[in-house]
């Protein structure tokens, strides 16, 4: 079954928006899963009633995993019930996803793609573009966002019981690598920029030709900090880049003449 052939996929990629919406703690993103999954199992049936609702009452049981790419467990369990597996096989596969899953968008979209937008928008925002630089931080994230979703969706549904195979993806894999140090480039050089941006508006009088060396100096001690979070690897995060960045400008700004 091709991915064109796939019905009622547009629905349930609209429904993953809604994901946690019936969250709980006993569930997760159970029933949010079940109710995205739904469309997806609607060919079952025309092969009788009993098999759509066991199908769609397992695919409402517990499930945890981050919610902006569900979608790859959502395709793969729904390409695994049209195709007959077994329901052993099929629990054992959402439980194997929750894990790598979980850690996939904690680390791609909460300490990667998420503060790198921020620090995008209020960098834009501090530089003066106003309501641009808030349109631009729903922009970038938004846009990684549905692509995402709708790439995840897609290989899910290819690969099926394989889909270990998808998180292997080399472009995944490769964005996992750049996102962290982007992160750290973009807070690192949003916050003195937005610093200088707060002091001249609550009307402290600090021109920007005395503002705008640290401010360079702090961006390009971001971009090395960076390209060193690069080079440790993932023990260093965007976080505690940041944070050693602002300590840098603040101690910069202490001992500039």
């Amino acid at each position: 079954m091709t991915w064109r052939g796939a019905p009622g996929f547009a629905v349930t990629a609209a429904r993953l928006f809604a994901v946690q919406s019936a969250w709980s703690y006993e569930r997760m993103l159970g029933i949010g899963f079940g109710h995205a999954i739904e469309p997806l199992l609607r060919p079952l049936r025309a092969q009788g009633g009993a098999r759509y609702a066991e199908a769609l009452a397992r695919q409402s049981r517990f499930f945890n995993a981050h919610p902006f790419v569900a979608s790859i467990a959502v395709g793969a369990a729904a390409r695994a019930e049209l195709d007959g597996e077994a329901p052993e096989r099929i629990e054992r596969l959402r439980a194997a996803l929750c894990g790598p899953l979980g850690a996939l968008g904690d680390r791609l979209i909460w300490a990667g793609w998420l503060p790198a937008c921020v620090g995008v928008g209020l960098l834009l925002v501090a530089v003066g573009a106003g309501g641009w630089g808030v349109a631009a931080f729903f922009a970038l994230f938004n846009v990684v966002r549905v692509g995402l979703l709708v790439w995840g969706l897609h290989a899910g549904w290819r690969a099926g019981m394989r889909v270990a195979g998808a998180l292997a993806n080399p472009f995944l894999q490769r964005g996992l690598e750049v996102v962290g140090p982007l992160a750290a480039l973009a807070v690192g050089a949003a916050l003195p920029a937005v610093l200088v941006w707060v002091v001249r508006g609550a009307g402290m009088g600090v021109a920007w030709s005395v503002a705008w060396p640290p401010l360079i100096a702090a961006v390009a001690g971001a971009a090395v900090f960076a390209a060193a979070a690069h080079r440790i690897g993932t023990r260093l995060t965007a976080l505690s880049v940041a944070i050693l960045v602002l300590g840098v400008v603040v101690a910069g700004g202490e001992l500039w003449p």
